[in-house]
């Protein structure tokens, strides 16, 4: 089990996006250790982009499978960084 791994996950038209993402990230929670969403707000208008930080807590596969599942969505892209030796 590896629980240095980050993925950021930049979401775009988060209204269109945010309920498959979601799903995705339920599907996986139990590899989820931290997950800390960003995004802009300007006049109580949510931006429709976001950013999420995950720190996984997994084995390479299963975090290579959620990349993959995310970046399937469109407007959606993931990308891991692995930080163990």
């Amino acid at each position: 089990m590896n629980c240095l791994q980050i993925m950021a996950v930049r979401v775009a038209q988060r209204e269109a996006t945010a309920v498959a993402v979601q799903k995705i990230l339920t599907d996986f929670g139990c590899s989820i250790r931290t997950r800390l969403g960003l995004h802009d707000q300007a006049d109580n208008v949510c931006s429709p982009h976001g950013l999420v930080i995950l720190q996984l807590c997994s084995d390479k596969a299963t975090s290579a499978e959620l990349e993959k599942q995310l970046n399937a969505i469109s407007g959606v892209k993931a990308q891991l960084v692995d930080l163990s030796d």
